[in-house]
């Protein structure tokens, strides 16, 4: 999930007069920077998630592109942030998302940190409010992904990542001390290694208004660290497609799938549906199993340079080995408003509030959003 959030007031309030002026033009100016020259913004964070609540902190962007005069050249963007929440979580992180000359490689990276309590509900499509049990997550990741390419749009690469997880029980007597099919309660650690296969013709990696994107990842854990730490397989798949609908319109389009395969699975590799990018309006975690299938389309409007707005609706469902069934997904549909701080490379601020299916004896699932970059 993306969790590097801009406040700009902070950043206007704090300056002196002539600087705030120079500093909200600039803010709010249409032109595009077409020099394409690297850009470095220390950064207030501020976000916002039903999982998290409200987040604080501090940031740094840095964007530039590898090659100035190849405007085909993709923008290679790096972060990093150190953020507090209201619900008491703690973050740090690094991440990194670069590409060569010629885009002939790519590369992603990320380290991370972070310490949040959570609700947890239980595992399947159909899991109850009532049954809602709070826990404390203690999470460190390391996730390296190159890609190379050698035909022309089609990228194979290779990835390597640890995560390690903790957890605490809050109140017990809950599902998650009382119910024996949930495993890894006392959380452990894992190493995958895996192989991918992309395609892209977009004609931006940040905001784009055509072009098909699909990737494919492999990633196995062996069994290095024994007794019930996780051992088996994970396959992802995630396909997307814009459409240019005049001057101002963009219609895209996202399908993903992604199954874990083993005899061990914990609850904490489980895919989940619910988060700021797929499924808006779920909480993260409220349905997790061994699969999941999701879809969502967004029709963008760019008013300006500046600022836009988002329609968006999908649909989505978990299931075990056996129990796929299609009249267990679940809808979702929403809006959303777009700021634009780097016009030139297509990086925005955005506020989406989405929501979702409405159960017997509970209130309409919902959830509002303050994020970095699009949703897909």
């Amino acid at each position: 999930m993306k969790k590097i959030y801009v406040l700009f007031f902070l950043l206007v309030v704090s300056l002196p007069g002539m600087a705030q002026m120079k500093l909200i033009r600039k803010l709010l100016s249409e032109e595009k920077d077409t020099t394409r020259k690297a850009s470095f913004m220390p950064i207030p964070v501020f976000g916002y998630a039903q999982e998290t609540g409200f987040e604080f902190g501090l940031g740094a962007l840095f964007s530039y592109y590898r090659d100035r005069k190849d405007t085909t050249n993709r923008s290679s963007n790096f972060s990093g942030t150190a953020s507090y929440s209201t619900k008491k979580t703690y973050s740090v992180s690094l991440q990194g998302d670069a590409w060569s000359k010629g885009n002939i490689y790519h590369s992603i990276a990320e380290i991370r940190f972070k310490k949040m309590p959570f609700n947890f509900y239980g595992v399947g499509n159909n899991t109850d409010k009532v049954n809602e049990d709070k826990l404390v997550q203690q999470q460190f990741k390391i996730a390296l992904d190159l890609e190379k390419t050698f035909i022309k749009n089609a990228y194979t690469g290779i990835s390597l990542g640890f995560e390690n997880y903790d957890f605490t029980d809050k109140v017990a007597g809950g599902i998650f001390t009382t119910d024996s099919q949930i495993l890894g309660k006392q959380g452990g650690s894992v190493i995958f290694t895996g192989v991918s296969q992309s395609y892209d013709t977009r004609n931006s990696n940040n905001y784009p208004t055509k072009g098909f994107f699909g990737r494919i990842t492999y990633q196995y854990a062996p069994d290095f660290f024994g007794g019930d730490n996780f051992n088996g397989s994970q396959i992802t798949l995630n396909v997307r497609n814009f459409w240019k609908l005049g001057k101002k319109f963009v219609l895209g389009v996202q399908g993903m799938y992604n199954t874990i395969q083993s005899k061990n699975t914990p609850f904490y590799l489980l895919p989940q549906l619910g988060n700021d990018e797929m499924m808006r309006g779920y909480y993260s975690g409220r349905y997790r199993d061994e699969n999941l299938l999701a879809l969502q389309t967004e029709l963008r409007y760019r008013y300006n340079n500046r600022f836009g707005a988002v329609l968006f609706a999908g649909t989505g469902t978990v299931w075990g080995k056996t129990d796929f069934d299609t009249d267990k997904f679940k809808p979702n549909l929403g809006a959303g408003l777009r700021y634009f701080f780097d016009p030139a490379k297509g990086l925005s601020v955005r506020l989406d509030y989405g929501i979702g299916e409405k159960l017997k004896n509970e209130k309409r699932q919902s959830g509002f959003y303050i994020s970095l970059a699009e949703a897909f």
